[in-house]
């Protein structure tokens, strides 16, 4: 390959990779829903009565304002679980909507430690920002989609 080509070959590239930073910082950010859903599977409360560490939920879930703002708790254990003020029956669903970034405490049964935290993100602005969000999302979405071995439910 000769010189000029490989130099015009560098310059499309380039050119691509910061269309590309451009679309990310800039391009609005949309969801295919505000909820972002966690199930308590059923037989959770037996297996913890059975002795068993269940860690079915994480200790820490982060939203972000305008995208993901609602938590979304699915109760499809045969017990009822108690989430802040709430009370889930078995089977019913319980939604949270947030509309104040900030960090938040509830007290949760389904949890191991009896406490969750709730991290309210602001909505990303122009920029770094979005860029940023656009990648965390990314990694999470893979790290969901290809969990780890230790990570997955044991039957």
């Amino acid at each position: 390959m000769n010189r000029v080509r490989r130099y015009w070959l560098f310059i499309s590239l380039a050119s691509l990779i910061l269309c590309a930073f451009a679309w990310a910082s800039l391009a609005p950010i949309h969801a295919d829903s505000r909820d972002e859903l966690f199930e308590i599977p059923k037989g959770t409360w037996k297996s913890r009565m059975a002795g068993n560490k269940v860690e079915i939920l994480p200790s820490e879930i982060r939203l972000t304002l305008g995208i993901n703002d609602v938590l979304l708790l699915r109760n499809l254990d045969d017990v009822p679980q108690v989430f802040g003020p709430a009370l889930i029956m078995p089977g019913q669903s319980f939604s949270l909507p947030f509309e104040l970034a900030s960090s938040y405490q509830f007290a949760c049964t389904a949890h191991a430690s009896g406490q969750m935290t709730i991290i309210v993100d602001p909505t990303p602005s122009s920029g770094w920002d979005k860029i940023r969000w656009r990648v965390k999302n990314a990694l999470k979405k893979i790290r969901n989609y290809y969990p780890r071995p230790d990570k997955l439910p044991h039957k």
